[in-house]
């Protein structure tokens, strides 16, 4: 194991046992009612690793979509790292005494609610459990996969709790919801252990981008606070250099050699077209037109946003940049866009847009383009679960 590597698991470890010190319940080493031999060709795939099963879970572990020998332990327990519910808020302004212009957010807007999630917080919580403009969601981020994702909590009328389950699959995180205690993907929102298998939790659209464009796009908006009673040290990193290992984590998968396993890229999917497209391109042009699953999407660029997975400080960490995906439409009129220095503009109007999508100054000055659902991950678990994606190569 390398160094970088051994950071990780160091942080796991630590970050569970914080938890529990702030009083999170593990649960006891009981596994009761857990068919570890389910399969009646005895396959080792099928099996339950008894590692996964550090935890009290009552589970139905006998419904399940995807091979259980696909789960791996983490390192820490059910909750070890422990999730966030109703998490704190604060103003821009208040917000500026916390963190610094170019650290890492999630930037939500649901009903004229904005609010910004800074991963140097959910680096060490992985889940928030909100309400956002009258909307139940959980806002998560799965460091060793770069993924984050916001999901509307409520499902066939009921609004889901879900809590971190401490078991990996493809490197990517396990949610767990605190009604049935079914195991949920991450990275997809699907229901793949337990009573709700099946069940897809809707995406809500969101971006990652810095705390200056959050504030730049909404002076009205909130952002998460640090004080959510558990003490910790945000904004320090327990990821020392992961996004710089060319081994993920706990990850067995085939790799998908096309790109490197932690090269950034901008990942969605419509109408059953995937597609991913590198950083490494995006640094270069700024500005990407294309069609994606036969609807017309530009992809923006910017520079300014730090890694939250690079120095031990997430304000003192590299610039990665931020992109967004956007539907090329502002007021009924399409547009085209075109990099001119460091500013993104519109052909039309010569207007000045942000990576948010927003005019920030011109003759268009306050529109805002439609917001598509992506996200930015790592290349290993986008190919990993989307293998027939293809990668746009200009």
């Amino acid at each position: 194991m390398n160094i970088s590597r051994r950071h990780v698991l160091t942080a796991l470890i630590a970050l569970s046992v914080i938890a529990v010190a702030c009083g999170s319940t593990g649960g006891s080493d009981t596994i009761s009612g857990v068919p570890n031999d389910d399969d009646p060709s005895d396959d080792p795939s099928h099996r339950l690793d008894p590692r996964v099963l550090n935890s009290d879970w009552s589970t139905d572990f006998s419904i399940h979509s995807v091979p259980l020998g696909e789960f791996l332990s983490g390192g820490p327990r059910k909750d070890g790292i422990r999730s966030l519910e109703d998490p704190p808020f604060i103003s821009i302004e208040e917000g500026n005494e916390s963190f610094v212009d170019n650290e890492p957010v999630i930037a939500i807007e649901i009903n004229g609610d904005a609010r910004a999630y800074p991963l140097g917080i959910l680096t060490q919580h992985e889940i928030a459990n909100d309400v956002i403009g009258g909307v139940p969601v959980a806002v998560t981020f799965c460091p060793l996969c770069n993924s984050a994702i916001v999901f509307a909590r409520e499902l066939d009328g009921i609004v889901y709790e879900f809590g971190v389950s401490g078991v990996l699959r493809n490197s990517d995180l396990v949610m767990y919801d605190r009604t049935t205690e079914t195991w949920w993907q991450q990275f997809t929102g699907e229901a793949i252990v337990g009573e709700l298998t099946g069940a897809l939790l809707d995406v809500v659209a969101s971006t990652t981008v810095s705390w200056a464009d959050f504030k730049e796009t909404f002076p009205d908006g909130q952002v998460m606070s640090t004080d959510t009673g558990f003490g910790r040290n945000y904004g320090f990193n327990p990821y020392i250099g992961y996004d710089s290992d060319e081994s993920p984590f706990l990850f067995r998968g085939p790799p998908d050699t096309r790109l490197s396993p932690i090269e950034r890229v901008v990942a969605l999917e419509l109408n059953g077209d995937a597609i991913a497209y590198p950083f490494t391109q995006l640094e270069e042009v700024r500005v990407i037109h294309d069609t994606v699953g036969g609807e017309e999407v530009v992809v923006l660029f910017q520079f300014g946003t730090a890694s939250a997975l690079d120095g031990s400080q997430i304000g003192d960490s590299r610039d990665v940049g931020a992109a967004g995906v956007f539907r090329p439409v502002a007021d009924g009129r399409p547009l085209t866009f075109s990099a001119d220095g460091d500013d993104i503009i519109d052909d039309q109007t010569g207007s000045r847009w942000n990576v948010l999508g927003r005019a920030i100054d011109g003759k268009l000055a306050g529109a805002q383009l439609e917001l598509v659902a992506h996200a930015n991950h790592f290349w290993f678990a986008w190919a990993a679960f989307k293998p027939e994606t293809r990668i746009y190569s200009g």
